[in-house]
């Protein structure tokens, strides 16, 4: 990428730009502030609130000890993150590199939050240091999924995004099981600037500092890190310890935010960029203009918030509003990746993996007279105060109506996910497409949160009706910003994830909003069919029955339409009314499986790979197979969800997260031509 090479000498300096860019951004919070503040105080009492507040008087005590360090906080964060952002973006020669992108700050939240709710003791020691550990955790794990890929832009971002989405569902896991830090842990978790008083503004200000005296005195293999690696290492820079200090600065940095505000997210990815756009061309210019960029943008970002807000601004997280900027902000940035990410195969994505199994349609009775069989064992084997039961007879009828509905409405979405996710992955030629990861299910889960915001009691049929409508929306945007690069397998997985985030930012921020009906969302988004009953499973069976009936007719255009335009032209295939067709069937699929079991159960990804890895890979058998494996995969996680954690029960789409994320982790870190396609 141009702009994260080492500068030439002949480039023209734009220093104007930078200061222009901090100016405006200045003003404009500064506007949105000083309307807040006085609000809160008048202007003439100011200077005594601030010097030497009467704390007989509530209005001076809000404002010296509640606005003033949170406006600070604003600033001190956001020149954290910038730099964190600009440090990132630089070792690893990667122009989407940031945070939370990174999956950095989701590895702090987690370890904060497994670490207050079964290990106080580590928060009362150094909550900073238990942000660390699982900060630097996530990093490791990151460059490891992406080593054998030579640590391509691309593969380190799509690592790190599911890296975050996996530590997202174990920290939700944490907050259903605990349900008294629900609402705090949820809010803290989002990126609350609230301040109580000035303890964290000193305690970030000299670590901002300290990381600001290491990135200048680090400059010089900072520039040097911007050529090929073998000419940084002719000129005398130790690459792998440079890269590992630079890196442990800039996780340190973030970790140090996450463990005092939570996430915030996109300003290390927003400040370094608008920085390089308003014409700062050298790492020195970056570095400098960064974190100034970045603390004027989250300042503005919060003003904002408590300017719309009102009275709820305390309980609407800056860090969702952030994440509204910062989705688009990647959605535009993916074009500007197209000299980083290398290589692609794309052309062979489609060939499948593994073995042919000789009798494919054996195999799919085997699954087929399995999963009756998986059904029985599910709905009659589980965990009571006395152990392990086998239910028989009239114990077995009195737990039918409990378990029944929600085992047959988790098979049916499973089913139903499965032939979405297969239907994508040939249409994309993309072995690693699905609904969850290209935010079809998110969109799909906005239409909803619209809906229930809007409408009065809405019924199913209306539920349905939005869901499909977001997921409709979210896949043509998508496959729209993924066109321009002829659907590139890694760009197409950037897009939806880039999507995904930006719709889980605005249900983010509808959650946070305290609506009664926002918190209706909350078990849906987790996947939980605890409440389902026999209508809802019976509308589930009877769309995934319409719905899955339309699929076969389409094998052609699956076998065809990965081969390529030209070949399917060449055979007269309809390109535009067969995509057409998929596209909308996907779309119908997902919503009415997401409308389930939640937006992120990864069983749309994982059903369609394990069905070509049993040696299915014709159209036909590979539907079938997938079909009957997403419905055993859900059905054996609504078993397991209600089981392994025993009274608790777990929402069977937050459960098939935690198996489908390691799961396309290891999909990740297996290297170019082992089959991954």
């Amino acid at each position: 990428m141009a702009d994260l090479a080492a500068p030439r000498r002949d480039a023209p300096a734009l220093p104007r730009g930078p200061a222009l860019l901090a100016l405006a951004l200045g003003l404009a919070a500064s506007a949105l502030a000083f309307r807040e503040l006085h609000l809160l105080l008048p202007v003439a009492r100011w200077p005594g609130a601030l010097l030497a507040p009467d704390l007989t008087d509530m209005d001076q005590v809000l404002f010296h000890y509640s606005a003033l360090p949170r406006l600070a906080m604003a600033l001190l964060c956001g020149a954290a993150l910038g730099l964190s952002g600009a440090l990132l973006q630089r070792v690893l020669r990667n122009p989407i590199a940031e945070p939370s992108t990174l999956g950095i700050s989701a590895g702090a939240q987690l370890a904060l939050g497994a670490a207050t709710l079964h290990a106080p003791a580590l928060m009362e020691a150094s909550r900073e240091a238990v942000a660390l550990a699982g900060a630097v955790a996530a990093m490791l794990l990151v460059l490891a999924l992406s080593w054998r890929q030579g640590l391509r832009p691309v593969s380190v971002v799509l690592s790190g995004l599911v890296v975050g989405l996996t530590c997202a569902a174990l920290g939700g896991t944490l907050i259903l099981l605990n349900g008294e830090y629900l609402m705090s842990l949820f809010i803290w978790g989002g990126g609350s600037l609230s301040q109580q008083g000035w303890g964290d503004v000193l305690t970030l200000l000299p670590r901002l500092a300290a990381a600001g005296i290491a990135a200048a005195l680090l400059m010089r293999p900072l520039t040097l890190l911007g050529l090929d690696d073998a000419a940084a290492r002719n000129l005398g820079v130790a690459l792998h310890a440079t890269r590992l200090g630079i890196l442990l600065v800039a996780v340190w940095l973030a970790a140090s935010v996450v463990a005092l505000v939570g996430i915030i997210g996109f300003v290390g990815l927003a400040a370094p960029t608008f920085a390089r756009l308003a014409g700062a061309r050298s790492p020195r210019q970056v570095m400098a203009w960064a974190p100034l960029i970045g603390a004027l943008l989250l300042w503005l970002a919060d003003a904002a918030t408590q300017t719309f807000a009102g009275g709820q601004a305390s309980l609407v997280p800056t860090g969702a509003m952030t994440a509204l900027l910062g989705g688009p902000l990647l959605l535009w940035m993916l074009p500007r990746l197209h000299a980083l990410a290398g290589p692609t195969d794309a052309g062979t994505a489609s060939t499948g993996i593994g073995r042919t199994v000789a009798h494919p349609w054996r195999l799919v009775a085997a699954l087929a007279l399995a999963l009756p069989l998986l059904c029985w064992a599910a709905l009659a084997l589980g965990t009571g105060p006395d152990g392990w039961t086998l239910a028989t007879g009239d114990q077995f009828d009195r737990l039918l109506p409990w378990r029944g509905p929600r085992l047959a409405a988790s098979v049916a979405a499973g089913a139903m996910l499965g032939a979405a996710g297969t239907i994508l992955q040939r249409l994309t030629g993309n072995p690693m497409a699905s609904p969850e990861v290209l935010g079809i299910s998110s969109g799909a889960g906005l239409g909803l949160a619209v809906l229930m915001l809007t409408a009065a009691a809405p019924g199913r049929p209306e539920q349905l009706a939005a869901t499909s409508a977001g997921a409709a929306a979210a896949l043509a945007v998508m496959l729209l910003l993924a066109r321009r690069s002829s659907f590139a397998p890694e760009r197409l997985l950037l897009a939806g994830v880039a999507l995904a985030s930006f719709c889980g930012a605005v249900l983010a921020a509808i959650m946070a909003s305290g609506d009664i009906r926002a918190f209706q969302l909350l078990g849906w988004i987790t996947g939980s069919t605890y409440g389902t009953e026999a209508l809802d499973a019976l509308l589930a069976g009877a769309a995934a029955l319409v719905l899955l009936l339309a699929v076969p007719p389409t094998a052609r255009w699956l076998e065809v339409l990965p081969l390529g335009e030209t070949a399917a032209r060449g055979l007269g295939l309809p390109l535009g009314g067969s995509r057409l067709y998929l596209i909308v069937l996907a779309a119908l699929l997902s919503a009415a499986a997401t409308l389930v079991v939640g937006p992120l159960s990864f069983i749309g990804l994982m059903a369609p790979h394990l069905a070509r890895l049993a040696g299915l890979r014709r159209p036909l058998t590979h539907l079938a197979g997938a079909v009957l494996l997403g419905a055993l995969l859900m059905g054996l996680s609504d078993w397991l969800s209600r089981t392994v954690a025993f009274p608790y029960q777990l929402p069977v789409g937050l459960f098939a997260t935690l198996v489908g994320g390691p799961y396309l982790m290891w999909l990740l870190a297996r290297p170019a031509g082992s089959g991954r396609g």
